[in-house]
C-alpha cells in the first residue's frame, strides 16, 4: 500500500473515531421520534412531558416510557426563570400521579430569544437555507444538518451561533449517553455536550433516579471538564441555541502555549459559562496537542440530533 493512500485511510478512520461513527454511536433503546407532530400521535406521554408553573414552583416533566415520568420542582420559577437553586423536590411518578400534581398549573412552551437569530454581515454560514458544502462537509436536507460533520476551514477566535433539535427517546434511561447524544467540538478540541438531560440537575445528590453518566456528560457541559452553572435543557423536539464566545489559546514564536483557550456559552438565552479558562482539550479532545486554530465538529453519535441556522464570525 502506498503511504498516501495509509495516510488517507488513516485520516478517515480517525474523523470516524472522533465523531462517533453510527457503527460506534449509542445503540437506540425502544421508539424514536424526529418530529412533534407524529409524537404527540402515536406516544401519549409526549403530550405530558414538558415545563409548566403552578404556585411559584417550576416543574419539569420528562418522560421515562410506558407512562412513567421523571417529575421535578423548582422552588420560585423553572431553571433560568425564578429557581433559587435550591434542590429541586424530584422523583418518578405514574402517569395518574404527575397529572394529579399537574392539576391547575400553567402549561409554559419556552423559546430561546436568539432562535432564529441573523446572522450578520461577513459571517460564515455554514447552515442557512442549505448546507453549504463549501464551508462544511456533512450530510444535509431541508436546511437542517445531521452529524457526523466538520468544517472545511480552520478557526481561532470567534463567536458562533447554533440551534439543535434533540430527538425524543423516551425508554432510553435519563442522563445515559444513550438519549439523543451529540457535541459540538471547537477546534477539534473542546466538546460542548449535546444531549438529552431534560429535567435533571447537575447536582448528582439530587437526582432522585439513578443515573448512568457523569452529570459533566450531560446537555451544555464541556464533556467530563466542567458542569454548566445552570440546566437550560428544553424537552426534546424543542429548538434549542447555542451561543458561544470562543478565544483560542495563545502560543509565542516558538511555539508555547503562554495563555488559555477561553469560552463563554449561552444556552437557550441564559449563560451557563462565562469566561472559563480550558487548560486543555475535553474529553477525546484532551489527548490532541493544542492548536491556535483548528475546525468545528458535530458529533455523530447514533442519533438522529438535527443542526439549523449555523453560522460563525471570526474575531
Amino acid at each position: 500500500m502506498k503511504f498516501g493512500c495509509f495516510s488517507l485511510l488513516l485520516a478517515s478512520a480517525l474523523f470516524l473515531f472522533l465523531t462517533g461513527s453510527t457503527a460506534f454511536g449509542a445503540k437506540p433503546k425502544g421508539p424514536i421520534w424526529i418530529d412533534p407532530a407524529k409524537a404527540a400521535a402515536e406516544d401519549p406521554d409526549f403530550k405530558v412531558q414538558g415545563e409548566y408553573e403552578k404556585d411559584k414552583i417550576g416543574i419539569q416533566v420528562a418522560a421515562l416510557g410506558e407512562g412513567r415520568f421523571y417529575v421535578s420542582q423548582f422552588a420560585g420559577g423553572l431553571p433560568g426563570a425564578g429557581w433559587d437553586k435550591s434542590a429541586p423536590l424530584a422523583g418518578v411518578k405514574t402517569k395518574s400521579e404527575a397529572k394529579t400534581l399537574l392539576s391547575n398549573a400553567r402549561r409554559v412552551h419556552r423559546k430561546s430569544p436568539t432562535l432564529g437569530k441573523s446572522p450578520p454581515a461577513g459571517a460564515d454560514i455554514l447552515v442557512g437555507q442549505a448546507v453549504d458544502p463549501k464551508l462544511i462537509r456533512g450530510k444535509g436536507q431541508d436546511g437542517l444538518l445531521s452529524p457526523p460533520a466538520q468544517t472545511s476551514k480552520d478557526y481561532g477566535d470567534f463567536t458562533m451561533h447554533l440551534e439543535f433539535r434533540l430527538p425524543y427517546k423516551p425508554r432510553s434511561p435519563l442522563g445515559s449517553q444513550d438519549r439523543g447524544n451529540s457535541g459540538v467540538y471547537l477546534q477539534n478540541r473542546y466538546e460542548v455536550q449535546v444531549l438529552d438531560s431534560f429535567g435533571l440537575v447537575y447536582d448528582r445528590s439530587q437526582v432522585k433516579l439513578p443515573v448512568r453518566s457523569d452529570p459533566k456528560q450531560w446537555c451544555g457541559c464541556f464533556y467530563r471538564f466542567k458542569a454548566a452553572d445552570l440546566p437550560m435543557c428544553f424537552p426534546p423536539l424543542a429548538w434549542q441555541t447555542y451561543d458561544i464566545d470562543f478565544t483560542a489559546p495563545d502560543f509565542d514564536a516558538d511555539g508555547r502555549k503562554i495563555a488559555d483557550a477561553t469560552i463563554t456559552v449561552i444556552h437557550n438565552g441564559v449563560k451557563i459559562h462565562d469566561a472559563v479558562k480550558l487548560p486543555k482539550g475535553t474529553g477525546a479532545g484532551g489527548t490532541r496537542k493544542e492548536v491556535p486554530r483548528g475546525p468545528i465538529i458535530f458529533q455523530g453519535h447514533g442519533t438522529p440530533v438535527a443542526f439549523r441556522n449555523v453560522w460563525i464570525v471570526e474575531k
